[in-house]
C-alpha cells in the first residue's frame, strides 16, 4: 500500500512540474563582457532591479533566465572592481538576449573593506609568491610551443556621413563598407591587420631563445624587420615576473614580492572549474599615478598557480597617448598537472592630435595570442639550437610571407572576422590608388624629409637652407636613389654653395649591400665641406635651417674645411659581433679663429701637417642588438645587454702627402637599464690615447655644444675646441625618473611631467709636445690635466607631450676671468616623443 502511494505522489509531483515547465514563457539570456577588452567576466552576479530574483553567470560568462513573469525591466550586474550596469528588459518579449559590457572601476579596494584581525587576501598573496618559482613557465629547462599572433589597428568615433562628403576623404568612400560597429552607437574602421604563425623555443641553461616564422601577412607592409617585431619574441608577457613591460613603461606586476607595498588585496570569490577550485582576488593601486594597475586574477587553490589574469592601466598612469590599456593572461593545465601559458590579449585605445583644435584622432589596438602544441622539458626543444640552418635569434622563412589563403585557414586557430577578411582587399585596393599613393607621399615627405620621384628621391628638406658668418646664405640640394633605381646599391650625394664665400661644396657616395643578414657592406664616400659639429645620427648640427636662431650668443662659428675620401669594409656576425675596417685621406683647412694651417709648416719632406691617411678597425660586440631596417641603412633599437666598441687606427706617413704619424686606441661601454620602479639609466664610460705628436685636427676635440638645443653626446656648458687631450677617460648617464617629486604636488601631477637628471664628466692630459705643438699659437686651447671637467644637470621632459628643457650647470673647471658668467649655468631645450 505504502508502495502505490509513493508512486501516486510522485506522479503528482511530475504532473505539477511539467505544468511549471509548461508556464515558464520567458528566457532571458546573455553575456558579461569586459567593455574594452571584450573578454568573458565569468561568475557575474545577475539581478533583476528591485527583486530578489538573480543569478550568476557560468564560466563562459553566459547566463539563462527561465521565468513565469520577468519581474522587473531592468536587468543589472555586479562585478567587483567594475561599476554596477543596468540593461532595460523588455517584460512582453518571450525570448531577448540583453548583453552586459561592464566598464572597469579605478575604486578603491577600500569601500569594500571589512574590518578583521586577519587579511586573507594577504595569506593568499604571501602563497601566490612563495610558489612562483615553481609556476613561472620559464623555470622549466626548456619547452616548444606554436604561437599565432593576431594584431588589429582600428579608428574609432567615426562620423559615416562627414566623410563620405568630405573632399579629402571622398575618393575612398567605400573603405565606409568595412566599418564595423560593436554597439549602433561604438563605429570603428579596421585599417590595419598582421597575422603570424611561429614555432617558438626556450633553454634556461644556458639561456637561449629561437623562433622560427612559418607565416606572416600583413596590410600594407612588407618589411621583414617589422615582420619580425610583430611575432611572438618581443611581445611576450608574463605576470610571473615582478614587473611587466607597458609601452616601454615598467608596471608593477600584482603578484610582486613586495606586492603589498603597492597594491590593496581583496578576495571577491570562490568557484569550481572542472571540479578545481579557484579563488579571485581582486587588486587596486595603493596610490594614485604609481606604474600599477587594476584587476583581478584568478588562482588555483591546491597549487597556487594563476589560471587567469585581467589587467588595465588606471586612467591616472603618466603614458602618452593612450587612453585606456587592458591585459589579459590565460594559463592552462598540462597533462602533468603544470601550468603553461594559454592565451594573451592587449587591447589599447590611442589618440592623437588632430590640426582642428580640441579634437583628437582615436584609435584601438587589439593583440591577441594564443599557444598550443605546448612541449617541455624534451630535445624537440633544444635541437634547434644546433641547427645551422637557423643561425639568429628571429627567423622568417623564405615561404612565410608568401602562404596561401589554404594554408591560414588550416593553421588559423579562429576564423577571421568579416571585417578583417575586408581589411586586407581595402588596403591592397588603396595602394593602387594614385590618389591615396600621393596623400601618404605628402605624409611621408612632411615626416621624414625626403621626396621621391621613382628611383631618385630629394631630401631632406630642413637642409636646403640655412646662413653662417662664413657661407651667409647657403643653398643645398640632396639626391638619391630608391630600390626602383637597385635595391642594394644607394647612391648619395649633395651639392652646396654659399653666397658670401662663392664657393661650391658636396659630397658623393655609394653603399653597396653585399649582405643583409647578417649584415655585409662596402662603403666609399668622397666629400668637401665644412665640418658641421654632428657626429651622431640624431645630433642637431649647423648645417640645417632649424639652428639659426638658437645660438648662443657671444661665441664666435668655428669651421674647418674638409676634403676628405673614404673607404669601409663592415661585415657582422649572427653572434652580435661586427668589424668594419676604414681607409681614409682627409685634409684639414680651418679657418679663423681656430689656428690655421700657417701655423703648421710643411715638414722637410714637403709633407702636409694636416693632412692624414689613416687605418682604422672597430670592433663592436653588441649581444641581441635590435634593429628596424629602412631600405639600405638600419636605426638601432638598442641591446638588453651593454655595447662595447673598441677602435684601433693608425696614421701612416708619407702616403698621398699624409704628414702625420700616430697611433690611436678609444673603447667605450654603453646600456640602456631598466630600473623599475624608479625609471630606467643610460651610460656610456669611454677612453682613449692617441700614441705621436699630431696638430689638434688629429687630437681629441672633446665635444662642446654652441646652440641651445640640448646634445646627449656633447658637453652642453662647453664650447667647441675649447679642451683638447691625447689621452683621457670620462663618462655620461643619464637617470630618467619618471613622475619623480611631480608625482606629490597634486597641480603639476595632472600635467604628467617627468623628471630627470643627468651626469657627464671627463678627465684628459696633453703630452708635453703636443702642448708644445698645439698651445702656443695665439688660440687660447686648454687642458684638463689635473682639473677634469664636470656638468651635471636636471629638468623636465613631457612637457605637451613633446618638449623637454635641461637645466645644466657647469660644476668644473672654473670658467675663465674674461669668459661671460653664463658659462656656468644654462638652460636648453628639446624634442622628445615618447609613450
Amino acid at each position: 500500500m505504502f508502495g502505490w502511494k509513493r508512486i501516486i505522489a510522485v506522479l503528482i509531483g511530475i504532473s505539477v512540474w511539467c505544468t511549471e515547465l509548461k508556464a515558464q514563457q520567458y528566457k532571458v539570456s546573455g553575456t558579461v563582457r569586459d567593455a574594452h577588452s571584450q573578454e568573458i567576466i565569468p561568475f557575474a552576479t545577475l539581478q533583476f532591479d528591485g527583486t530578489q530574483t538573480g543569478m550568476v553567470s557560468n564560466a563562459e560568462g553566459n547566463f539563462l533566465f527561465e521565468l513565469n513573469v520577468i519581474p522587473s525591466d531592468s536587468l543589472l550586474v555586479r562585478v567587483m572592481g567594475y561599476t554596477i550596469l543596468k540593461m532595460p528588459v523588455d517584460r512582453t518579449l518571450k525570448e531577448q538576449t540583453v548583453n552586459f559590457e561592464v566598464t572597469r572601476s579605478d575604486v578603491s579596494l577600500k569601500t569594500y573593506e571589512i574590518k578583521a584581525n586577519v587579511n586573507f587576501a594577504l595569506i593568499l598573496l604571501k602563497q601566490i609568491v612563495k610558489h612562483k618559482p615553481e609556476n613561472n613557465y620559464n623555470r622549466l629547462d626548456n619547452y616548444k610551443y606554436e604561437v599565432y599572433n593576431k594584431l588589429e589597428l582600428d579608428m574609432k568615433n567615426l562620423n559615416k556621413e562627414k566623410l563620405s562628403k568630405n573632399r579629402f576623404t571622398k575618393p575612398f568612400a567605400f573603405i565606409l563598407n568595412n566599418i564595423d560597429s560593436t554597439s549602433e552607437d561604438k563605429p570603428f574602421l579596421p585599417i590595419f591587420l598582421t597575422e603570424s604563425l611561429s614555432d617558438y623555443y626556450f633553454q634556461s641553461s644556458p639561456r637561449k631563445t629561437k623562433e622560427i616564422i612559418k607565416a606572416a601577412r600583413t596590410s600594407g607592409i612588407d618589411n621583414e624587420s617589422v615582420t619580425k617585431f610583430l611575432g611572438g619574441m618581443y611581445q611576450n608577457i608574463n605576470v610571473y615576473n615582478n614587473f611587466i613591460p607597458v609601452f616601454d613603461k615598467q608596471f608593477v606586476s600584482p603578484i610582486h614580492h613586495n606586492g603589498a607595498f603597492y597594491y590593496d588585496y581583496k578576495i571577491a570569490d570562490t568557484q569550481y572549474i572542472s571540479n578545481q577550485r579557484f579563488i579571485k582576488l581582486n587588486f587596486t593601486p595603493k596610490r594614485k599615478g604609481e606604474n600599477t594597475f587594476i584587476g583581478d586574477i584568478w588562482v588555483h587553490d591546491t597549487t597556487y598557480a594563476v589560471m587567469k589574469a585581467t589587467m588595465s592601466v588606471p586612467k591616472d598612469a603618466n603614458i602618452n597617448f593612450v587612453r585606456r590599456v587592458s591585459m589579459v593572461q590565460e594559463f592552462r593545465q598540462l597533462p602533468d598537472s603544470s601550468w603553461f601559458l594559454y592565451k594573451d590579449k592587449f587591447v589599447a585605445d590611442f589618440w592623437a592630435p588632430s590640426p582642428k583644435p580640441g579634437k583628437t584622432f582615436d584609435f584601438i589596438g587589439r593583440k591577441s595570442t594564443t599557444y598550443d602544441n605546448v612541449i617541455t622539458n624534451d630535445t624537440a626543444a633544444t635541437n634547434i639550437f644546433g641547427d645551422k640552418k637557423y643561425p639568429e635569434a628571429v627567423v622568417v622563412l623564405d615561404s612565410a610571407r608568401v602562404r596561401k589563403e589554404s594554408f591560414w585557414n588550416d593553421n588559423r586557430p579562429d576564423s577571421l572576422s568579416k571585417n578583417e577578411v575586408g581589411i586586407y582587399k581595402m588596403i591592397d585596393t588603396l595602394q593602387r590608388m594614385p590618389l591615396f599613393q600621393k596623400y601618404s607621399n605628402t605624409v611621408r615627405f612632411l615626416a621624414t624629409g625626403y621626396k621621391p620621384f621613382g628611383p631618385i628621391e630629394w631630401g631632406p628638406y630642413y637642409y636646403l637652407f640655412s646662413q653662417n658668418r662664413l657661407e651667409g646664405f647657403r643653398l643645398r640640394l640632396d639626391l638619391g636613389t630608391t630600390p626602383k633605381f637597385n635595391k642594394d646599391l644607394y647612391l648619395y650625394g649633395y651639392l652646396a654653395y654659399g653666397f658670401k664665400d662663392n664657393v661650391y661644396k658636396g659630397k658623393m657616395s655609394a653603399l653597396w649591400l653585399l649582405k643583409r643578414h647578417p649584415r655585409m657592406y662596402l662603403y666609399g664616400a668622397y666629400t668637401k665641406d665644412l665640418d658641421n659639429g654632428s657626429h651622431y645620427y640624431d645630433e642637431v648640427g649647423t648645417d640645417n635651417i632649424f639652428t639659426l636662431a638658437i645660438r648662443k650668443g657671444g661665441i664666435p662659428q668655428k669651421f674647418l674645411m674638409i676634403q676628405e675620401q673614404r673607404l669601409e669594409f663592415f661585415k657582422e656576425y649572427y653572434s652580435g659581433f661586427s668589424h668594419q675596417i676604414t681607409l681614409l685621406h682627409k685634409q684639414a683647412r680651418p679657418y679663423e679663429p681656430l689656428p690655421t694651417a700657417e701655423f703648421y709648416p710643411k715638414t722637410v719632406s714637403s709633407r702636409d701637417p694636416l693632412t692624414t691617411t689613416e687605418v682604422e678597425v672597430k670592433l663592436r660586440w653588441a649581444f641581441h642588438e635590435q634593429f628596424l631596417e629602412g631600405n639600405y641603412y638600419r636605426i638601432s633599437l638598442g641591446s638588453k645587454y651593454p655595447i662595447t666598441e673598441l677602435k684601433l687606427a693608425a696614421g701612416i706617413p708619407g702616403i698621398l702627402n699624409s704628414g702625420q704619424q700616430y697611433q690611436r686606441v678609444s673603447l667605450s661601454v654603453s646600456d640602456y637599464v631598466k630600473l623599475p620602479p624608479f625609471g630606467s639609466l643610460y651610460y656610456n664610460v669611454f677612453g682613449g690615447k692617441i700614441f705621436g705628436t699630431v696638430p689638434y685636427t688629429s687630437l681629441e676635440v672633446h665635444p662642446g655644444n654652441e646652440i641651445y638645443y640640448y646634445n646627449k653626446y656633447a658637453f652642453n656648458m662647453m664650447n667647441r675646441f675649447e679642451f683638447l687631450s691625447d689621452q683621457y677617460v670620462g663618462f655620461n648617464v643619464e637617470h630618467t625618473i619618471g613622475n619623480g617629486i611631480f608625482g606629490y604636488i597634486p597641480l603639476i601631477k595632472k600635467l604628467k611631467w617627468r623628471q630627470f637628471w643627468t651626469a657627464k664628466g671627463v678627465v684628459g692630459s696633453l703630452s708635453e709636445s703636443n702642448k708644445q705643438l698645439n698651445l702656443n699659437n695665439g688660440y687660447p686651447f686648454r687642458t684638463l690635466q689635473g682639473n677634469p671637467y664636470l656638468e651635471v644637470g636636471t629638468g623636465i621632459e613631457n612637457i605637451f607631450k613633446f618638449l623637454r628643457v635641461d637645466f645644466i650647470w657647469r660644476v668644473a673647471p672654473d670658467v675663465l676671468p674674461d669668459e661671460p658668467a653664463n658659462k656656468k649655468f644654462g638652460v636648453f631645450g628639446s624634442f622628445k616623443l615618447q609613450f
